[in-house]
C-alpha cells in the first residue's frame, strides 16, 4: 500500500523511523519531507500530504507528525475528505479508523515513543472502519 508521510523540524526523527517500519510492513511510503531539523511551518507538509491521500486513489493513507499533532491534524482537515486524527496511544489508533474512518494519522512527537509510534501505525493501518452507525455519524462531518 502506498502511504503519504510527512513532518515538521519536531517530527523528523519520527518520520525516518516510521518510514522504515512501513517498508519492512512492504508498504512504500511518498515522503512530502520535511528531512531536516531546521525550523520550519507544519502546513507546509500537512497540506501537501493531505493533498495526496484526498485526490490520489493509490494512496490510501497518511502519516503526520509534529510536536504536538494539533497543527497538522488542523491543516488536513481542512483538505475534504481527509478524517486527521491525533493519535496518542494505539487503542485510539484503533478506535480512530473503527469509528471515526480516519485516513490521516497525527502523531505527537513530543509526547510519545518512536516505538509507540510506529504500534499506532501498524494498528491504524491494520483495523477497518465498521460502518454501521458509525457511517452515518462520519457522513456528517462534511459541511458541504
Amino acid at each position: 500500500m502506498k502511504i503519504a508521510i510527512g513532518c515538521d523540524h519536531a517530527g523528523v526523527e519520527y518520520k525516518e523511523h516510521l518510514i522504515k517500519k512501513l517498508t519492512a510492513l512492504g508498504h512504500q511510503a511518498i515522503n512530502f519531507g520535511t528531512d531536516s531539523p531546521d525550523s520550519v511551518d507544519y502546513p507546509d507538509f500537512a497540506h501537501p500530504v493531505a493533498q495526496e491521500v484526498s485526490t490520489n486513489k493509490k494512496v490510501k493513507f497518511g502519516i503526520l507528525i509534529c510536536g504536538s499533532a494539533n497543527g497538522v491534524a488542523m491543516s488536513a482537515n481542512k483538505h475534504q475528505n481527509i478524517r486527521a486524527a491525533i493519535c496518542w496511544e494505539t487503542a485510539i489508533a484503533k478506535l480512530a479508523r473503527q469509528h471515526n474512518n480516519a485516513n490521516i494519522i497525527c502523531i505527537p512527537a513530543r509526547f510519545v515513543t518512536k516505538r509507540l509510534a510506529g504500534n499506532m501505525v501498524k494498528a491504524f493501518l491494520s483495523t477497518d472502519f465498521e460502518g454501521g452507525r458509525h457511517k452515518r455519524r462520519v457522513g456528517k462531518i462534511a459541511c458541504s
